[in-house]
């Protein structure tokens, strides 16, 4: 049995399947164009990942993604206080205790941001040799059918 659509789209003189085209055309131009590949749209399309499995660019599109979303971000943050009652007391408590941490905390994501560069740049190579050794041997296997092809009658 099948179910009804959750949506439905009508209107005199619109053409539904017209419209998905364009926005099928659309959302390819856009990610070709690299409009897609931020890290918050990679994690908004997490879901969507076993579905680009069997793209051939799902590697690439995966790992240009990771490099975008390796790095913790160091920068400073405004430190507020939601609390009314002693907000202005707490605020510079917060303030003392990051100033006194900030040097260590700082320390702790530059060598995190490190091994991050480095293992994203170690997945990028795998990926790289991987591909040059499925090249090389589909580029072997076409010889090889090749000349069986030319040595049968």
């Amino acid at each position: 049995m099948s179910e009804p659509p959750l949506l439905t789209i009508g209107a005199t003189g619109l053409d539904v399947d017209q419209l998905v085209a364009d926005l099928q055309a659309t959302a390819d131009r856009k990610m070709k164009e690299g409009a897609y590949a931020d890290a918050r749209v990679a994690r908004a399309e997490k879901t969507n990942l076993v579905h680009l499995r069997g793209s051939d660019d799902f590697i690439t599109f995966y790992l240009t993604c990771l490099r975008d979303a390796v790095f913790v971000d160091i920068s400073d943050f405004e430190i507020r206080e939601r609390r009314r009652f002693l907000s202005p007391l707490l605020v510079s408590f917060k303030k003392t205790i990051w100033k006194l941490l900030k040097f260590y905390t700082y320390r702790l994501w530059s060598q995190q941001n490190q091994v991050n560069g480095l293992i994203i740049t170690a997945l990028e190579g795998m990926e790289e040799q991987s591909a040059a050794r499925i090249a090389a041997l589909e580029k072997r296997l076409a010889e090889l059918e090749k000349a069986v092809g030319h040595g049968r009658p």
